[in-house]
């Protein structure tokens, strides 16, 4: 699948810099044993979406079709599909032994198959800076900065996103100008000298987005003929940087599991068996935090 991050003017990625109290410091990924082509990559989400889909659109095996579900089909206690609307709002079901429910952050499905307990610590302001010079090209850049963690890595070659962490479920608001003026007097005093033009223009620009941060337990019920994934099943704070990673982890542990199966009709025998994906996964998802996200822990979380 490495071929997805082809022609979307992705970024190679081989560490992160740290910054705090005006003092920085570089940490690379270990690739010495790796093929030089191995390394990180930062993008546009939607374009390498659009590319996974693509793929998967050329495989002979795959149908694709596009519908918004509303609901499980439940029959005695199992899942035997999906309700789902076409783009005209005709209503279809859609039959399956198993159901892979990964409708996101803000599932509507999930309710039936785990225990949501979703905390919202922070929010992240999102800007765009164009045509600027990162301070350690290739790297993420983290700012330990008050009262709370400031992101900056490249999505394209003329293109940095920046992530502001602010605080607490309430930010300040956008049309009325504090969250300009926020970002101008308490955010950009902080930022290493090299950004701070390029980000004072992308407050100017207007084009501030905000996003709640969920994090989520995984906590799912059994449930025969149908399996979480994703962030429907369980999110991790954005600051780590482990979400994509660890959803694609996620669907080569399933591959692994489902790979010598040739019969998925029998629900209640494929319940137990994929049970053991829960257990399997927490030790990628284990990793994946220890390479980068216990550099915060013991100031953010």
């Amino acid at each position: 699948m490495k071929d997805c991050v082809e022609e979307i003017d992705s970024q190679r990625v081989f560490g992160y810099a740290l910054f705090k109290d005006g003092k920085s410091t570089r940490l690379s990924y270990p690739l010495e044993k790796f093929h030089a082509d191995v390394s990180g990559r930062s993008f546009h989400h939607g374009r390498f979406i659009q590319r996974l889909r693509e793929k998967a659109a050329s495989l002979p095996n795959v149908r694709l079709e596009q519908g918004t579900v509303t609901s499980l089909l439940e029959e005695k206690g199992a899942i035997k599909g999906v309700v789902y609307k076409t783009k005209i709002g005709e209503e279809l079901n859609a039959y399956a032994p198993l159901t892979i429910v990964c409708d996101g952050c803000f599932s509507n499905l999930h309710r039936t198959l785990c225990n949501p307990k979703v905390d919202i610590p922070s929010c992240f302001v999102g800007l765009l800076l164009e045509n600027c010079q990162l301070p350690f090209p290739n790297h993420g850049h983290v700012i330990l900065a008050d009262p709370s963690p400031l992101l900056f890595y490249p999505i394209s070659s003329t293109e940095i996103r920046c992530l502001v962490d602010v605080p607490g479920q309430k930010v300040p608001s956008i049309p009325s100008g504090e969250m300009a003026n926020y970002l101008k007097t308490v955010v950009a005093p902080q930022i290493p000298p090299e950004l701070y033009n390029s980000f004072i223009a992308a407050v100017d620009k207007g084009n501030i987005r905000t996003m709640a941060n969920r994090s989520m337990p995984a906590a799912p019920y059994p449930t025969p003929g149908a399996l979480l994934m994703g962030d429907a099943f369980n999110m991790r704070h954005p600051l780590t940087g482990g979400g994509m990673t660890v959803a694609m982890s996620d669907i080569v542990v399933l591959r692994n599991l489902l790979r010598p199966l040739c019969d998925l009709n029998d629900a209640p025998a494929l319940c137990r068996y994929l049970e053991s994906f829960y257990t399997l996964r927490k030790v990628t998802c284990i990793y994946k935090h220890l390479a980068f996200g216990t550099h915060f822990q013991k100031w953010y979380f």
